[in-house]
């Protein structure tokens, strides 16, 4: 009896030993790891999530992780951080800096912004539009500053040590404003009648993205576009869009002059050709079009 029991304890050793090595094996060495059981896994995840749509995945591969790619790899090379140039403002943004800038801020009240006017005095509106404030990052052809993004930073930094809201109201349009998105795909008519206009302040931006329930999720946002014919200004048999929508807590909507409306397109009769779904994209809508109805500002 004895040896029979040592027997089946060696034999369940081996299998002890077995089990183990193949699990080391598997899990050790990275290419069994992923033929084995990453590619397993990854295809269960792939049909437990939702598919990426083309927007989506055109917004992903828009942009680029620069060098925070390398620490996620987990072994970051640091010299190639080093090698990078030591970003610094050119003369022009620091004499904005030092001027322009000092005088806005000297210009502010952030008790009389917030709680007394709720909203800007009418001369630092007019000192913003006057000096350039929301043409940062419009090129000089069209009567902008044509600011680095680390010029704009400092700017923006500068004065929300000051005031939140002033801040805000200088960064919507040289961020989420329609500056940018004319400068890298809107036509060459469309750049020259508003970039100009927006760098002079003679037009204010908002980005009307987020609504009362999507929030700001642009996948989620219930806001359509119909490509149909038509009236348009007094002429009949106008190719369009005809669009619904609803926005809230869109940051400058109360004194904007132009909303960049972001919204799904859809185009049933195929009238531009291709899919009936275009995915998300976004329109100029001045304010005074008929239909757009703009609230005060709110607290609630």
């Amino acid at each position: 009896m004895v040896s029979v029991e040592r027997r089946i304890s060696g034999d369940a050793l081996w299998v002890v030993f077995i089990a183990l090595g193949i699990f080391v094996l598997v899990l050790g060495i990275p290419l069994l790891r992923r033929l084995l059981v990453s590619s397993f896994i990854l295809k269960l995840f792939r049909k437990i999530l939702p598919q990426i749509s083309a927007t989506e995945q055109e917004a992903i591969d828009a942009g680029t992780v620069w060098w925070d790619g390398e620490l996620f790899s987990g072994n970051p090379n640091w010299n190639k951080l080093r090698t990078f140039p030591k970003p610094a403002l050119s003369s022009v943004e620091q004499a904005f800096l030092d001027n322009e800038v000092e005088q806005l801020c000297a210009m502010i009240d952030d008790w009389d912004i917030t709680h007394q006017r709720a909203d800007l005095p009418p001369e630092v509106w007019q000192f913003i539009k006057d000096k350039g404030f929301f043409g940062m990052i419009i090129p000089k052809r069209y009567g902008g500053l044509e600011f680095s993004a680390q010029a704009h930073s400092a700017v923006v930094s500068k004065v929300a040590s000051r005031s939140g809201t002033a801040a805000v109201t200088v960064m919507v349009p040289n961020s989420l404003g329609p500056a940018e998105l004319l400068l890298h795909y809107g036509t060459e008519e469309q750049k020259d009648k508003y970039l100009q206009r927006l760098a002079r302040g003679l037009e204010v931006p908002c980005f009307a993205l987020t609504g009362p329930f999507a929030g700001s999720d642009a996948g989620a946002i219930p806001d359509y576009g119909v490509v149909c014919y038509g009236e348009f200004a007094g002429r009949q048999n106008v190719l369009g869009i005809r669009l619904t929508w609803e926005k809230r807590y869109i940051t400058l909507a109360p004194v904007a002059t132009l909303l960049g409306m972001a919204f799904k397109l859809y185009d049933p009769e195929r009238l531009l050709g291709g899919e009936t779904n275009r995915g998300i994209t976004l329109a100029l809508i001045p304010t005074d079009t008929p239909g757009v109805q703009i609230g005060r500002r709110h607290f609630r």
